[in-house]
């Protein structure tokens, strides 16, 4: 898994879906084609981390974009088209998962998601989702990161990868789940410390070749 980091560009971005969102609602079916090719891989990744599964992330990005092309040319603009696509994409997610909720669910409490003060003490890596890409690039340990976001509950889950892996901002993401700002900064901060909770674990187990020595 790879964390995106800020664009520079995303304002400008945000020009270009909008300047092909206008081209598609005077008639230019091609301008859908365009949006599709610069998001489907995105929306892909998103829905795999997500709802896991390359088949059934790859129904659900279909179902996304049809979707998305259906109501298109009422898209208003209140929000930017990427995150309007995300919503698009979370409520795929969020309906797959509750057509499959007689599945056996392993996902944590909220109270899983809270280290004690012991263990706060003891987070090794405090600041991991900002550090280098370099050092977040090894296939072991994005693994790993995969595996504990899979052990997230979906709402701690979904803005977590909206926010630290999608790059989107917290108002986006509010937008796109339909919450508070608030809510989101709330879940995102409880996430966040179980994962560095899970990331603390895998390099005092001495993960990536790395053994770090415990502090007493």
């Amino acid at each position: 898994m790879i964390l995106a980091p800020s664009s520079p560009d995303a304002a400008l971005q945000k020009d270009k879906d909008f300047e092909a969102v206008n081209r598609f609602k005077t008639g230019d079916k091609a301008a859908f084609d365009e949006l599709m090719s610069r998001y489907e891989g995105r929306i892909f990744g998103f829905l795999q981390r997500m709802c896991g599964g390359g088949e059934r992330a790859k129904d659900m990005v279909q179902e996304t974009f049809l979707t998305a092309y259906r109501y298109l040319a009422g898209f208003r603009g209140d929000a930017s088209f990427k995150t309007w696509l995300y919503k698009i994409a979370s409520t795929s997610c969020l309906k797959s998962k509750r057509r499959r909720k007689a599945e056996p669910s392993h996902h944590l409490s909220l109270d899983d998601l809270i280290p004690t003060d012991e263990e706060v003490k003891d987070l090794t890596a405090s600041n991991w989702y900002n550090a280098p890409v370099d050092d977040l690039l090894t296939r072991e340990l994005n693994e790993h990161i995969d595996r504990s976001l899979m052990k997230l509950a979906e709402p701690y889950r979904l803005v977590f990868v909206l926010r630290d892996v999608e790059g989107l901002s917290a108002e986006e993401t509010a937008k796109a789940l339909g919450i508070s700002v608030a809510a989101v900064k709330s879940r995102l901060h409880r996430a966040r410390l179980f994962l560095r909770k899970e990331l603390s674990a895998y390099y005092l187990s001495g993960g990536n070749g790395k053994k770090t020595v415990k502090k007493r």
